[in-house]
């Protein structure tokens, strides 16, 4: 990256396409390192003779760590940025795998994913932000682009655990942090464009967003809440799905691991496609319509799952997985639109929020499978996008 990509410093509108692809490759990198812990799940309960409790711990303690650091390192950003911050996350995430690949006492295991929570936690708000910087007229697309690479990432975990992790074992995972060098490699020369080219361009929007109207703080706290309220329906149902649709499909349907993976794999690569579609469409039509349907509009697909056949199934997983996805570059951008001048602590809030979701929903879910069974728990999930009525009440953004 140089300053040659960027035209002048007053093109704060136009799209610096190579730079929102290079973030994309380290988000897909990032989430590549991060989907090997829920993907190795079937593999580490079976060593250490885990509880499906302590599977949601594992969970807990993962995307708990990076829930609350998250908004703090946007914030902080936000004022002073850091432009080789997202390098340094990559450095975190590989020391985990590392960790995780030698690790012989669930003590050890809790360590190794605290640091791989640690680095998403330092990856994904500097991330978003510098996408947004890099995104001039078309944040929903660049914000898109940006996350269908964590997207593809975390699809590539189960296909890590059914051909390399399953056939190798638990050592294998410190393969994966060869991936955390090249990330380093890739995000030192996006920094590099930042403290050439993106500063200006930070400078030039702050101006902007201080001389625009300002959006009427009870707007603003009501258009925050609601999104709180609408990432817990999506992330937990999410969630239940990550951490434990292998283990659903294992007994539902009498799959082995590796069938298991394959299945995980086909929802995830769903997931990423909702994500790209997702951004520009909220572009063209207003990023309130994309949240309301693509929450709200998955209701009768998940209340149908648990009481299909093993196809209709893993297509219909699919399809809602595709159509939940196309909502979290949307949410992103709309938050972002409420608070211009916080893009940064904004996006750490909103992905901090998505992994603390996440983490609560899949201990507690692991509690209830223990005692209730996964079908039971699957059952119950089914109707969490009840919750996406509230998107009737966002404000509406003009956007």
């Amino acid at each position: 990256m140089s300053a040659k990509s960027e035209p002048t410093p007053l093109s704060a509108d136009s799209t610096v396409l190579q730079v929102i692809l290079a973030v994309s490759l380290g988000h897909l990198l990032n989430d590549l390192m991060q989907s090997l812990i829920p993907a190795a799940y079937p593999l580490v309960k079976h060593n250490l003779g885990l509880s499906f409790s302590q599977v949601g711990l594992i969970t807990l303690v993962f995307q708990g760590t990076a829930s609350v650091l998250q908004p703090l390192v946007g914030r902080y950003t936000d004022r002073r940025p850091l432009p080789y911050a997202m390098a340094a996350g990559m450095a975190c995430s590989g020391s985990g795998l590392v960790f995780l690949a030698h690790a012989q006492s669930f003590g050890v295991v809790l360590l190794s994913v605290a640091l791989i929570g640690l680095g998403s936690s330092i990856f994904h708000p500097e991330a978003s932000r510098v996408a947004r910087l890099a995104a001039g007229m078309r944040p929903g697309f660049a914000q898109s682009l940006f996350q269908v690479g964590g997207n593809f990432g975390s699809a590539l975990g189960p296909l890590a655990a059914a051909f390399v992790l399953m056939e190798r074992g638990q050592i294998a995972i410190g393969w994966f942090a060869a991936a955390a060098l090249i990330g380093m490699l890739l995000l030192g020369g996006v920094g590099r464009w930042y403290a050439i080219a993106g500063a200006a361009r930070a400078l030039a929007r702050k101006s902007r967003a201080r001389s625009a109207v300002p959006i009427p703080a009870a707007t603003v706290r009501r258009g925050m809440t609601l999104l709180v309220i609408l990432m817990i329906s999506k992330f937990v149902y999410s969630v239940s799905l990550s951490s434990y649709y292998t283990f659903y499909l294992i007994e539902q349907y009498g799959l082995t691991v590796g069938q298991s993976q394959l299945c995980l794999f086909i929802f995830l690569a769903s997931v990423a496609f909702g994500t790209i579609i997702g951004g520009p469409i909220g572009d063209r039509i207003g990023r309130r319509r994309v949240i309301l349907w693509s929450i709200l509009g998955i209701l009768p697909l998940t209340v149908l799952v648990p009481w299909l056949p093993l196809v209709p199934a893993v297509i219909t997983v699919a399809l809602a997985g595709m159509i939940l996805a196309s909502a979290f570059p949307a949410m992103v951008v709309y938050a972002q639109d409420l608070m211009p001048q916080s893009t940064g602590m904004v996006a750490g809030l909103l992905f901090g929020l998505a992994f603390g979701s996440a983490a609560v929903g899949a201990a507690g879910l692991g509690v209830l499978a223990d005692h209730w069974g996964i079908v039971t728990v699957y059952r119950i999930c089914g109707f969490l996008p009840l919750l996406g009525l509230a998107a009737f009440l966002l404000p509406d953004l003009k956007d």
